[in-house]
């Protein structure tokens, strides 16, 4: 029995995403695009803005620059570039889907609330576009292979979309840091919880100042196998939905005994 697909006749794909217009996993995201329609965007910023989340300029005005057919940096955040994208350039039909990523480096568990990759998907679905942000796992001893997403990544695309998820979800997928004939399968699993450990780097400038990096260390924990953290950690791909409603219907209706 053949796995549900989805047709791209007449798709209209729009990419982006927080390491910038020069990333390479932008270049390996394009390529996936351009293999499912042969009507592909590209809008990213011009900089990197890995951290960004989910912010907005507000305070200054953006530039739009055109840097090769259908190709555009704004000189503002991966939110700003979904904006500007969808409701200006792309104004006269909407993209069939947003792709972002591909992120040099995994968005698993608590990533998410900080990851402007996953702002970009965010920034579609709120703008009522189907969204799947897209990351992979790197190793700090070696450069990120992008080998796993370029034979998995056009097909899981063409997977997800043929499900009708609800509105206000986005997909989340990673790539594990193995060799692709080492995939152990894709997964579709929830979020996992790791204890976040980054580091504070003080140092002294040469003016006798404190400063600080944020160092990205975090703590090795056992995590549930049924989690997007111990799928890629063990070698296969995660795809997770995310749901835009951060309502706890739970504990609201206990708020609502509690304070009426």
């Amino acid at each position: 029995m053949s796995k549900p697909s989805f047709d791209f006749t007449g798709a209209r794909i729009l990419i982006s995403n927080d390491d910038g217009i020069h990333a390479a996993g932008l270049g390996v995201l394009e390529k996936i695009a351009r293999s499912l329609s042969d009507d592909v965007w590209v809008v990213a910023p011009e900089t990197e803005q890995s951290g960004a989340s989910h912010s907005l300029t507000m305070h200054r005005p953006l530039r739009l620059r055109e840097v090769g057919p259908k190709r555009y940096t704004v000189d503002g955040t991966p939110t700003d570039c979904v904006l500007l994208a969808i409701n200006h350039l792309m104004q006269d039909r909407k993209p069939t889907l947003v792709l972002s990523g591909i992120n040099h480096g995994s968005n698993l568990g608590e990533d998410v609330t900080y990851s402007g990759t996953i702002a970009c998907a965010m920034e579609a679905t709120l703008l009522g576009v189907r969204a799947i942000a897209m990351s992979q796992r790197t190793r700090p001893d070696s450069p990120p292979d992008w080998s796993v997403a370029e034979r998995h990544g056009a097909d899981i695309v063409r997977r997800i979309m043929a499900v009708d998820w609800p509105r206000h979800v986005l997909m989340n997928v990673n790539y594990p840091a193995v060799p692709p004939d080492e995939v152990t399968g894709v997964h579709v699993v929830r979020h996992g919880n790791r204890k976040i450990g980054d580091e504070l780097d003080e140092r002294i400038d040469p003016r006798g100042r404190r400063y600080f990096w944020i160092g990205m260390a975090r703590g090795e924990t056992e995590v549930p196998a049924d989690t997007d953290v111990h799928v890629v950690s063990h070698g296969g791909i995660s795809v997770t939905p995310i749901y835009l409603d951060l309502t706890h219907y739970a504990c609201l209706e206990a708020l609502k005994g509690a304070l009426a």
